[in-house]
Formats: structure tokens, C-alpha cells, sequence
């Protein structure tokens, strides 16, 4: 497992209100959708990210995270694995203070240079199922 309870805790408790979600759209048929749902109704300002930059939510999107104009707390990643390392590697550039790969998404490089660089980070884990059991 990648991430102990006590930094899914620390993420979703402690860590600033500000998540941005990679790869979230308008598509209510995709997890992504979903899922940022049920983080705004516990209180997270859900920022969109994806190329088509649409506001989602109510939240206007970009299609980067780097266009993102204010601090980021999280960054919660909805592309796989494959290309989840580069969106771990800008979340480090644009200082957030930890990133969240959804279930499935796993590449222990990017695990590892996160970490390296002072971030908390959970891979392979839903913060929409880990939310209500805090």
C-alpha cells in the first residue's frame, strides 16, 4: 500500500482545502466526476484540470496545472499510470503539498520522487471512499 492511514488522514484533514483534480471533465459517466462531487460536499474547492479546461462543479477548469493562477493544496490524479508521473512531477513544480493517485494509477518512480521532495502522497487509493470513515 502506498500512503499509511495517517497521511490519508493528514491529506484529508490537515492539508489545505484546495484540490486540484487532473482529468476531470463534464462527463458524469467518468469516476473523476464523481469523485469531485463527493470532496466539494465535505468541504475541498475542486479544481478542474484537463485540455478541455471546462468549468465543472461550478469551478471554472484549465488545461494545466501550472495555469492554475492560486496555491494548489492537492493534487488528486484521475490519467494512468502512464502518464500520472509527469502530473506528479508538475505538482511538485507548482509546490503543492501532496498528490493522491486514484485506484489503479500506480508508478512507484513518481512515488518515490514525491516523497523525495517533502510532498505527501497516496497511490492506488479513492479519497471519495476514504473521506466518510474519518
Amino acid at each position: 500500500m502506498y500512503g499509511d492511514s495517517a497521511t490519508i488522514r493528514k491529506i484529508l484533514t490537515e492539508l489545505g482545502d484546495t484540490w486540484a483534480v487532473v482529468g476531470l471533465s463534464n462527463n458524469q459517466d467518468r469516476a473523476a466526476y464523481g469523485v469531485a462531487g463527493v470532496l466539494k460536499r465535505f468541504g475541498k474547492r475542486v479544481v478542474p484540470v484537463h485540455p478541455k479546461a471546462e468549468t465543472v462543479h461550478g469551478e471554472p477548469g484549465y488545461a494545466s496545472l501550472a495555469e492554475i493562477p492560486f496555491k494548489v493544496d492537492v493534487v488528486d490524479v484521475f490519467v494512468n499510470s502512464a502518464l500520472a508521473g509527469a502530473v506528479a512531477d508538475e505538482a511538485i513544480a507548482v509546490g503543492a503539498e501532496a498528490v493522491w493517485f486514484q485506484l489503479n494509477v500506480v508508478d512507484e518512480a513518481a512515488f518515490a520522487r514525491t516523497s523525495e521532495a517533502g510532498l505527501d502522497m497516496v497511490m492506488d487509493r479513492c479519497p471519495a471512499i476514504e473521506i466518510p470513515a474519518l
